[in-house]
């Protein structure tokens, strides 16, 4: 009687309703039956037999589709998205295989750097092509296991959640009268994950030996560095497909032991905590000190604070923003970041006619517009003069002016209303004309 009611027909409307509540299972991977036991919740809380999904041609093939969009560069050999896309069919084939029959060996990560916004730079790890199909495959399967557990104020890399919605209950929050903030940033996070501990976090809902067997393959590739290369003993590298999903699986725990007493609001390793009053900030600064150091990670200690946020020079940053005084604002660095890039467009030896140029930034304006459309409107003003500024720079190489764009005789010759003729965006318009819709 048992096995007859587990094994019903899912009559279709309730599948269809669930499907429409998990959108991001990938159908190839998890079926009806298996979306019903998601939800129902397996015996134990664990989840068995699930290698055959991640080595199944379909899930492979999904994982691909999602690898050839995201592009990215090659790993250490030397075999790029485009040449693994001419042998695809052959290569899927065999990853299954050699999966299935326990052959598969992940290669070494090849290690590059990012600069980063407030100086120095970032670790990145770039896996070969070929790890990156099997673990996004191993992610397809995975993550709605984990999903199912994780806190509704955790934003980063989920499906369905992101940065726009940490920075509303932000703005929620502040606005309810939590101003007190504990403002933490973990110190080399990614890099300093304790691998036992994180396969313990695993553990706790999967019990297929030979997937937490290849999970912990990943965690100890090879990472090259020029001609050095080196066995991780902790982290994940940022860059890796599974990373940020373990990063959340590791940090699980924190955002129970947390959130059960204070309103937490994260987004991957950056974290805010949102207080009533100074006793409790310091109260929440001293249990995620304490959870942190008892679980293997370190709070930076020159980059976590807390303070009312309603005074001058106790604001805080998080996603990009500057919350300070009832303001929200574009922080430095990130402003700074974004004038380096308009720079990068706007060599005034580029080669390239003002339109020309003007296309190139114009979806780049779009994008920074609509993240920060919620700042302080004098940052637009800004951004739109030293855009023009650069412009003119071009106009006066290509004229062999001596002007760099930022004399009156540029600005007479090449008004305002002679950039907008070409179709440059103005921040600052934009920014008035989505103030007069709400």
């Amino acid at each position: 009687m048992a096995d007859s009611v587990v094994r019903r027909a899912i009559p279709e409307d309730e599948a269809r309703q669930r499907r429409e509540r998990w959108p991001f299972a990938e159908p190839a991977v998890w079926t009806d039956r298996m979306l019903a036991a998601l939800e129902d919740g397996v015996k134990g809380g664990n989840w068995y037999s699930l290698m055959d999904k991640v080595c199944a041609r379909r899930t492979l093939e999904a994982s691909w589709r999602r690898v050839r969009a995201n592009a990215g560069a090659a790993g250490v050999d030397g075999e790029s998205v485009k040449r693994f896309e001419r042998h695809a069919e052959r290569y899927l084939e065999e990853l299954s295989a050699a999966l299935r029959e326990g052959r598969y060996q992940p290669q070494g990560v090849r290690r590059v750097y990012i600069p980063k916004a407030g100086g120095g730079q970032r670790p990145l790890g770039i896996p070969v092509v070929k790890d990156r199909v099997v673990q996004g495959a191993l992610k397809l399967v995975l993550e709605p296991i984990f999903e199912r557990e994780f806190c509704a104020w955790s934003y980063g890399f989920r499906p369905g959640r992101g940065a726009k919605d940490a920075l509303r209950e932000v703005d929620r929050l502040l606005k309810e009268g939590y101003a007190w903030v504990v403002d933490a940033d973990l110190k080399s996070y990614f890099d300093t994950i304790p691998h036992d501990r994180l396969m313990d976090r695993v553990r706790t809902r999967v019990q297929d030996g030979r997937v937490l067997k290849l999970i912990e393959r990943y965690l100890k590739q090879e990472i090259m560095d020029g001609t050095e290369r080196w066995t991780p003993t902790r982290g994940s590298p940022q860059g890796a497909v599974l990373s940020p999903l373990l990063a959340n699986v590791y940090l699980h725990e924190m955002d129970v032991t947390l959130g059960e007493r204070f309103r937490i609001i994260r987004y991957a390793d950056d974290f805010v905590v949102l207080c009533c009053d100074e006793d409790e900030a310091r109260m929440a600064l001293e249990a995620v000190t304490v959870w942190t150091e008892s679980e293997g990670l370190t709070i930076h200690p020159d980059k976590t604070r807390i303070g009312n946020c309603r005074r001058s020079g106790q604001g805080f940053e998080f996603l990009g923003y500057r919350f300070e005084q009832g303001r929200r604002s574009v922080r430095r660095k990130s402003r700074q970041a974004f004038r380096e890039r308009i720079r990068a467009r706007t060599r005034r030896s580029c080669g390239r006619s003002v339109p020309q140029v003007i296309a190139t930034l114009n979806p780049m304006l779009w994008g920074w517009f609509h993240y920060f459309k919620h700042a302080h409107p004098r940052v637009f003003q800004d951004m739109d003069q030293f855009v023009r500024r650069r412009l003119r720079a071009i106009r006066c190489k290509q004229q062999k002016r001596p002007s760099h764009g930022s004399t009156r005789s540029a600005n007479r010759r090449w008004p305002n209303r002679y950039f907008a003729g070409l179709g440059l965006i103005s921040l600052k318009l934009a920014h008035d004309l989505a103030r007069r819709s709400r």
